[in-house]
């Protein structure tokens, strides 16, 4: 019988290297990393992993060559990193890497939910992201290579803080995915906070120039949902938000997100025949693979036409009104 202490070690072990993770820090370093950037590289909490770090590079040093790109700053992002650490704080899994000034940032980020309907379940839960896709409606992330656009300011409604009711404007960021990523535009896929207002009713105010016909506005209160998980795009924190808004406004860059459909299917192959991810390029969070048994990957081909079906099987809705706020 092993002791406690050396049976945890051993599984951990085990775990890391059916999902590559202990190669891929070893081997997947390229030689021309500076120095102070490969601290940052690995798979503990707040490093970026290898093949993260060569794709993102290589996506941006591209698009900088050919001059779509002059921010001395880019961005990755690792989605099948866990929502929370296990102190409880939200996961690092996004990154703002900025060479020319020897700058490394891990920060928190969204991943998306997906849907659970008759016919699919490509539905995530709050640690671990199993499902992935290129599907508009399929509210799920997909990896790829990005590059930033311009944001869109919208108001969302008025909530009460500090005693005092006051308008919530959210900043969207838009993004443009080239690949499989392509139809990021037409999927409404960008970057924002992870907020949203959750209406609760109208009250009147026709000075408001977000008053509708009759004069009312909505109201709610803020939901903040930092680290979880959202409609498919890419959420921060308000305060990271501000950062990287201010990062690339008139400013864009590149954005690589891990993991692309040819990683997803591969690993779930390995998994599928039990062999370990030691392949250059194979890599996936070894707590989040234990938690998820394998990763699956939605084709918008085959994924679009179950949605649009369960679109058009929905009742009509009579249009929301909201009740007037007591």
């Amino acid at each position: 019988m092993l002791p406690n202490s050396l049976r945890l070690t051993l599984s951990v072990m085990t775990i890391a290297i059916a999902a590559g993770a202990l190669p891929d820090r070893v081997e997947a370093i390229s030689q021309d990393v500076p120095a102070w950037l490969q601290k940052h590289v690995g798979t503990g909490d707040g490093q970026i992993a290898p093949i993260v770090l060569k794709r993102a590079r290589a996506l941006y040093k591209e698009k900088v060559r050919r001059g779509e790109v002059r921010n001395p700053c880019y961005l990755a992002k690792d989605a099948t990193r866990p929502s929370t650490t296990r102190n409880g704080n939200p996961g690092k899994r996004f990154y703002v890497i900025c060479e020319s000034q020897k700058s490394f940032r891990a920060v928190s980020s969204g991943y998306g939910n997906g849907r659970k309907l008759k016919r699919a379940n490509f539905s995530n839960g709050r640690q671990c992201a199993k499902n992935f896709s290129n599907a508009e409606g399929s509210k799920l992330t997909a990896g790829g290579a990005y590059v930033t656009a311009e944001t869109r300011t919208s108001f969302k409604g008025y909530y009460s803080q500090s005693g005092k009711t006051q308008p919530f404007y959210r900043t969207f960021l838009l993004f443009d995915g080239q690949g499989e990523t392509s139809n990021a535009r037409e999927r409404a896929i960008g970057g924002h906070p992870a907020v949203f207002l959750k209406w609760q009713c109208r009250f009147k105010n026709p000075q408001s120039t977000h008053a509708d016909n009759d004069g009312f506005v909505p109201y709610g209160r803020l939901v903040n949902y930092t680290g979880g998980r959202s409609n498919g795009c890419t959420t921060w924190s308000q305060s990271a938000s501000k950062e990287i808004l201010a990062l690339v406004e008139g400013n864009p860059t590149t954005l690589y997100i891990y993991p692309e459909s040819k990683d997803i299917k591969a690993v779930a192959k390995a998994v599928q025949k039990g062999k370990s991810l030691t392949r250059a390029e194979v890599y996936w969070n070894a707590a989040c693979l234990q938690a998820i048994g394998a990763p699956k990957f939605w084709p918008k081909s085959s994924l679009q036409p179950i949605i649009n079906s369960w679109r058009a099987s929905l009742p009509k809705q009579p249009p929301l009104e909201l009740p007037i706020c007591k």
